[in-house]
């Protein structure tokens, strides 16, 4: 597999860049600005077009569209960029476009994500890692997604909303506030149902710190407080692991409002 290996009806532009072991499949389209990291392999009748990077060891399912123009009237040509990062899987008929001037001229993807049938990664998005989007997720503009979050099928998020890390959101969702991390978000529209416990299980923290961020959902959000209230009593009140100080920081930051 040290060779590229590119099918004779796929058409590839000669100004892309293809490292070692990338296998191109039947019909496939890169376009002349795309580079493709090692290993990475691109099912039949994909697409990748614009200025799209993509890294190391990813797998693009057949009929993935990745790169095209964004679906944003206010764009103009401008030349953005999509980068993904490493090891992600990109199913049958995804869709990912790159940024636009409005939103920092880049949509990013980390490594280690799960991008099903059908989901939508809209322009300036950001994707962090181990991310699973399932099958019809659709991500609009400048939406954030961090790490380990967990967004389900046919879940339609607003512009601007920010997921937190190893957050859940159940199928059918429709998610127009920011939803904190570590959280259970589900409905139309999206409400909590507490913390994502399985998730966090499964990432491996221990019972302590799984009861901490009990303790400061519990206050933030079922305690009847005003939020900078609870905020000052979490701060007090409960043991400073990470997960709390980043759950008391995304609360904090929050521009659009967040999902009770």
């Amino acid at each position: 597999m040290n060779r590229v290996q590119i099918h004779p009806t796929a058409v590839v532009a000669p100004e892309a860049v293809l490292g070692e072991g990338v296998v191109i499949g039947p019909y496939a389209v890169i376009g002349p600005h795309v580079r493709l990291g090692p290993r990475t392999v691109v099912g039949a009748h994909a697409v990748i077009e614009g200025r799209t990077t993509i890294g190391a060891d990813n797998q693009i399912f057949p009929f993935a569209s990745v790169g095209m123009v964004p679906q944003d009237l206010k764009y103009a040509g401008e030349p953005s960029e999509l980068v993904i990062g490493d090891r992600n899987r990109i199913r049958e008929f995804a869709t990912l476009n790159p940024g636009t001037a409005g939103g920092g001229m880049v949509t990013r993807v980390g490594n280690d994500c799960l991008i099903m049938n059908y989901a939508h990664v809209a322009h300036d998005c950001r994707v962090g890692n181990h991310v699973i989007l399932a099958n019809g997720a659709q991500l609009a503009g400048h939406v954030t997604v961090e790490d380990y979050a967990v967004v389900g099928a046919l879940v339609g998020i607003h512009q601007f909303v920010r997921v937190g890390e190893s957050a859940i959101l159940g199928a059918g969702s429709m998610v127009s506030l920011d939803v904190a991390p570590f959280c259970n978000a589900t409905g139309d529209r999206a409400t909590l149902h507490g913390l994502n416990v399985i998730g966090l299980r499964r990432r491996g923290l221990s019972e302590e710190r799984i009861a901490a961020l009990k303790r400061a959902y519990r206050l933030v959000f079922q305690s009847g407080l005003k939020m900078q209230e609870a905020l000052i009593r979490v701060a007090r009140e409960v043991p400073a692991t990470p997960e709390v100080g980043h759950f008391v920081e995304f609360l904090r930051s929050s521009q659009r409002g967040i999902c009770r």
